[in-house]
């Protein structure tokens, strides 16, 4: 199967062919009618995996029939299970398993990390992120900027995009660190951008700031479990994502963080919190601060062990069917659906996100032909007819296979829902 084809036929074939299409199996898939809903919605939801209720039930009895003992007894005592996630999340990110920890939230975590890593001076006090940035990300850099003392007018360097449909070019990039690195404290930029669904090079931004004197930030949760990372090598100096888009650890799903190595036993001023002291002293209840080497020194509070269930869950399914392997039956099923976007649709969509697969990951933005309204019309037409997506404004439709649990035919159903709502 060499040449795609707009038919039934051959999506079933492609997807009778897939060695991981037994994956699908292990997700609980929203139905629709009297089928299961066609859904692309993963990278802001992921879908729930089967073994998790199972799961999250087991602690529930643990903590029936130990009380407080589950911290120390059980098949997973409760005292350490964040490590029990850190190996598999590890690999998915593409770190040493010292370098992350599963706690808090993205945005809670975004601002611990800034608290170590934005030490602005008056000559160098400035935070670079990209135009249009997730708020998330916007609100928390302007804050932190006036938080100590400075002007976000002055302060906050937008990246305008230089592109066509508003992505940013890696001479851009390189431009406005050459104009702005001297004065900017971080560089904080996503992994992929929410809006245009654009995959940024990480080791070249990382290398380009720290080259200015910059420190570097990544907000990886586009990115994270959807495309094979490389945190470690990227040489960035940390990173936070999310855990409920492609990783489906749930709503409000535990998120995580990268420290770089390099950083493990450095004095970094930190917010501090007890379960991120030196896990051999912990329990003498000192009034010095020692923190955990590597990323653990950041956590501030236990985890929560029953949300971190379904991160756990889901991460073994990573384990077991692999990054690269995912990343091979991406390109497929993304790859797929542009050529159906273009050849099938062109008199009815466009595509924003980058042509070129290795600045892309599953999702593709799309708008409409003939402006926001037709935009919102069509959406609201395929949410009515069960194909899952999402809108963002001011005109994107987000359609994103994932390869865990997405299949060609998936994508053959949305672009003969669009012909039909285009034939009216």
């Amino acid at each position: 199967m060499t040449e795609y084809q707009a038919s039934a036929a051959w999506a079933a074939a492609a997807d009778e062919a897939d060695p991981l299409r037994a994956f699908r199996d292990e997700f609980l898939i929203p139905p629709h009618e009297d089928r299961d809903s066609n859904y692309f919605c993963g990278n802001s939801l992921g879908l729930q995996p089967r073994a998790v209720r199972q799961a999250v039930t087991a602690e529930l009895d643990y903590w029936g029939e130990l009380g407080v003992e589950g911290h120390f007894k059980g098949r997973l005592p409760w005292m350490d299970y964040h490590e029990f996630v850190r190996d598999d999340l590890a690999q998915v990110v593409g770190a040493l398993p010292s370098e992350v920890v599963a706690m808090n939230t993205l945005g809670v975590n975004l601002h611990l990390m800034m608290v170590s890593f934005y030490r602005p001076t008056p000559e160098r006090h400035a935070i670079l992120i990209e135009a249009g940035a997730f708020p998330t990300d916007r609100y928390a850099v302007e804050s932190q900027i006036r938080f100590h003392g400075y002007d976000p007018a002055t302060a906050l360097i937008e990246l305008e995009a230089d592109e066509p449909n508003g992505t940013i070019s890696d001479a851009a990039f390189e431009r406005a660190l050459a104009e702005h690195g001297a004065r900017t404290a971080l560089v904080m930029l996503p992994g992929v951008q929410y809006r245009t669904g654009q995959a940024f090079d990480l080791k070249t931004i990382a290398r380009l700031a720290h080259a200015q004197g910059c420190r570097v930030g990544f907000d990886l949760a586009h990115a994270v479990g959807n495309l094979p990372l490389q945190l470690h090598d990227s040489d960035a100096d940390f990173a936070i994502w999310c855990s409920y888009k492609y990783l489906n650890a749930g709503p409000g799903a535990v998120g995580g963080a990268f420290v770089h190595e390099r950083h493990a036993r450095e004095a970094l001023p930190r917010f501090a919190g007890w379960w991120g002291h030196d896990k051999t002293t912990r329990f003498q209840m000192g009034p010095q601060f020692v923190p955990t080497p590597g990323a653990d020194g950041w956590q501030l509070s236990n985890p929560p062990i029953l949300a971190l269930v379904p991160l756990r869950v889901s991460l073994e399914l990573f384990r077991r069917a692999g990054m690269a392997r995912l990343r091979e039956k991406s390109l497929k099923l993304t790859g797929y659906l542009e050529w159906l976007v273009r050849t099938q649709l062109a008199d009815v969509l466009e595509i924003v996100t980058p042509d070129e697969p290795a600045r892309r990951g599953a999702q593709l933005s799309i708008r409409v032909l003939g402006g926001r309204a037709r935009g919102r019309a069509l959406f609201e037409y395929l949410m009515a007819n069960g194909i899952i997506g999402d809108w963002r404004e001011p005109d994107v439709i987000r359609i994103s296979p994932a390869p865990l649990y997405n299949r060609h035919a998936d994508c053959l159903a949305f672009a003969e829902a669009v012909r039909r709502w285009a034939n009216g």
